[in-house]
């Protein structure tokens, strides 16, 4: 009986896939382990290389491709497991009894919809892995290293795929909030996510990034936030987006910024058919929840 989905969507990072089969191996050897692996239009000979060396794991194609959220919707609602572990195809477990630690987690926490793990983000292993931070419960969760109940994913609408990319994991979250559901940050649960953080404000994608960053941001304000709420956290944001960028000579925050504006009046449609918007109640129990723990830091005890 499947019991875990570890669920992977990639494209065009054929060696970084390589790694982290290698990492889960041990993993994937379970009788009560399904992995599906969605790739997305690669060029580079993923599916070729998944067919000839991984045949114990499925296989999903894209001719064209469909986006990171498409993807991950399909393999959500397509799997079999009781628990969906999402991992990026650059991500792999360092906890050996991670799957157990799920398991018992959600049994003993029946209100959880989702774990989020520690995450070291490097593209070194950490040079200790104990920490004395213990399990609490937060506002949001991390999409390189999370597992669903697959119960609670069932009773919330699919990630939005007009988001393309960025934010769709605060959508889940403050869907999960309306139902009474809650997110679980797991620190026992660590995650290597095999990225140079500094170094992505030198990529070619810089730009994008913030545009979509800042514009999920605001898709969420207004489809959940108490309109009365709305102005002030809108006005807020841009404010620190001049103070931190705009005024020290940063073009392409600035441009980024004047773009995820225009892409939030494009979206208005969007917006408004898709609104759930939380009571002021629910707002300030949400705003009183810890913040997500996103980067975990060795020296961090």
């Amino acid at each position: 009986m499947i019991k875990f989905s570890i669920l992977i969507s990639t494209k065009n990072r054929l060696e970084d896939l390589q790694l982290t089969l290698q990492k889960i191996s041990h993993l994937l050897q379970r009788e009560d382990v399904e992995c599906i692996i969605y790739d997305d239009g690669s060029t580079d000979k993923t599916s070729e290389f998944l067919k000839e060396n991984h045949t114990n794991i499925q296989l999903l194609t894209n001719q064209k491709s469909k986006g990171y959220i498409y993807n991950r919707n399909y393999l959500l609602n397509n799997c079999k497991g009781k628990y969906a572990i999402s991992l990026d195809d650059d991500s792999n477990f360092i906890t050996e009894n991670c799957l157990e630690i799920i398991e018992n987690h959600f049994e003993t926490n029946e209100n959880c919809g989702v774990i989020a793990c520690r995450i070291f983000w490097s593209k070194e292993e950490p040079f200790a892995i104990h920490t004395n931070e213990v399990a609490q419960k937060v506002s949001g969760f991390v999409g390189c290293g999370h597992i669903w109940n697959m119960d609670a994913w069932k009773k919330i609408p699919n990630y939005p795929e007009w988001f393309e990319f960025y934010g769709e994991e605060d959508f889940a979250s403050l869907q999960l909030v309306k139902k009474g559901l809650e997110i679980h940050y797991v620190p026992e649960i660590l995650v290597h996510h095999r990225v140079n953080v500094s170094a992505r404000k030198k990529d070619k994608d810089y730009q994008i990034r913030r545009r979509r960053s800042l514009r999920a941001g605001w898709y969420n304000y207004f489809m959940f936030y108490p309109i009365s709420i709305v102005p002030k956290k809108m006005l807020y944001t841009i404010w620190q987006q001049l103070k931190n960028h705009t005024f020290k000579g940063n073009s392409k925050a600035t441009f980024a910024m004047f773009q995820a504006i225009l892409d939030l009046l494009l979206n208005s449609v969007n917006i408004f058919k898709t609104s759930n918007r939380l009571t002021h109640k629910e707002y300030k129990e949400y705003c009183n929840l810890a913040k997500a723990k996103i980067y975990w830091n060795p020296n961090e005890k």
